[in-house]
């Protein structure tokens, strides 16, 4: 990539924009009121806003890799508690990719230096479904059914949260697991039952 390039679609973007709306700017200085959280894998080919078709200030976005959502990573607890308690976003969206390099490389078993604690979690999501699994004998559907696993799993991580918890009784709030396809561009809703995994998990998770 050309970055004298990057300043130039720049200019190029802003000319389209106040094409459109001389006053765009000056509303996107106003502040902003999403109504969903993304968190999604910082994989390149895989762009939150333009996957969604969604609009600056629409979608408040974390990625990292492999979409985890980990209890004692700060960042992403950060932006679950800004953008549940301070934004009052009512969906979290966790969004997985098929062909997700990092799924791929927890699974190898290289040692991956300062990534292997983090690649550890999703080993961690291997091993509560092992039994299935292994008995997927294509190493690629084994890879993609692993991503939509550990999409799963990181709904439940959000529903052990205190503040995702507080949120769904006070306004309703809703947890999602998507994967995106980056065969065919396709967006697919894993139909992660949020109140059943809720309610499984309370007894043990419930925070007041």
């Amino acid at each position: 990539m050309d970055l004298n390039k990057v300043f130039e679609n720049n200019k190029a973007w802003i000319k389209s924009k106040l094409e459109v709306r001389d006053d765009y700017f000056e509303n996107l200085g106003k502040g902003q009121n999403p109504e969903l959280l993304y968190i999604g894998c910082s994989d390149s080919r895989v762009t939150a806003e333009e996957l969604m078709g969604a609009q600056p200030g629409e979608v408040f976005v974390h990625r990292n890799i492999a979409n985890m959502v980990i209890s004692i990573d700060l960042n992403v607890m950060s932006v679950v508690n800004y953008a549940v308690d301070h934004l009052k976003v009512n969906h979290i969206v966790v969004c997985g990719h098929y062909a997700c390099g990092g799924v791929k490389a927890a699974m190898q078993s290289a040692d991956l230096g300062i990534l292997n604690p983090w690649l550890r979690n999703i080993r961690d999501v291997y091993r509560i479904h092992k039994k299935e699994l292994t008995a997927i004998d294509d190493e690629e559907k084994k890879y993609d059914r692993l991503v939509e696993l550990n999409v799963k799993e990181q709904c439940v991580n959000l529903i052990k949260t205190a503040a995702v918890q507080k949120a769904y009784r006070d306004r309703g709030l809703k947890v999602h697991g998507w994967v995106f396809d980056v065969h065919t561009g396709k967006l697919i809703d894993l139909k992660i039952d949020f109140e059943k995994y809720l309610h499984d998990i309370m007894e043990i998770y419930h925070l007041d």
